[in-house]
C-alpha cells in the first residue's frame, strides 16, 4: 500500500501497524438523542460535539456518533445503509458482572435483546441496542469468577 506523505499534517506520525482500532463512526438519525443515550447508559462525558456529531472515548477507542445525512461525504463512493437494513456487527464490552450491569441497564430503562446467557465459549453475555439499533453486548469471562 503506497503512502502519500503529502496527505499528512506536518509532524504527524503514522503507525505501520493495523492492530489497534482508534475510532469507530456510527451513523445515527439524531445525534442529540444518541448523545443523551450514550451519556446516560455508558456514563461518559462528551469528548467533542457539533451539530452533526458527538464523540465519546471508551478507554482507547473513540466512538463518533455522526448524523447519517453526513455519512455519504465520509465514505463515498460506498453507499450508506438505510437504518432498517438490519445489523451486521455488534460491539462487546468486557465487564466483571453481567448480571449487575443488566440490573443497572434496566434501571436506566434499557431493554435487553437477550441475556444474560452463559455461552459455550465461557462468557456470560447480554445484548441491547442504542437508539439507532447498534447492538452492544456486555460480556463476563466466566473463567475469572470463583
Amino acid at each position: 500500500m503506497a503512502h502519500e506523505s503529502s496527505c499528512l499534517p506536518k509532524g504527524a506520525e503514522v503507525s505501520a501497524s493495523l492492530k489497534q482500532v482508534g475510532a469507530i463512526t456510527l451513523f445515527v438519525e439524531d445525534p442529540q438523542r444518541s448523545k443523551a443515550f450514550y451519556q446516560e447508559v455508558f456514563d461518559l462525558p462528551v469528548l467533542f460535539e457539533d451539530e452533526n456529531s458527538a464523540v465519546f472515548r471508551f478507554d482507547n477507542t473513540i466512538i463518533n456518533l455522526l448524523a447519517r445525512r453526513e455519512a455519504p461525504e465520509l465514505i463515498a463512493p460506498a453507499a450508506v445503509a438505510p437504518p432498517d437494513a438490519g445489523s451486521s456487527f455488534q460491539f462487546s464490552i468486557w465487564v466483571d458482572d453481567t448480571n449487575a450491569v443488566c440490573q443497572q441497564l434496566a434501571s436506566q430503562g434499557v431493554e435487553l435483546l437477550n441475556g444474560p446467557i452463559d455461552r459455550v465459549w465461557g462468557m456470560r453475555t447480554a445484548t441491547f441496542t442504542d437508539p439507532d439499533g447498534h447492538i452492544w453486548e456486555v460480556a463476563q469471562d466466566l473463567s475469572k469468577t470463583a
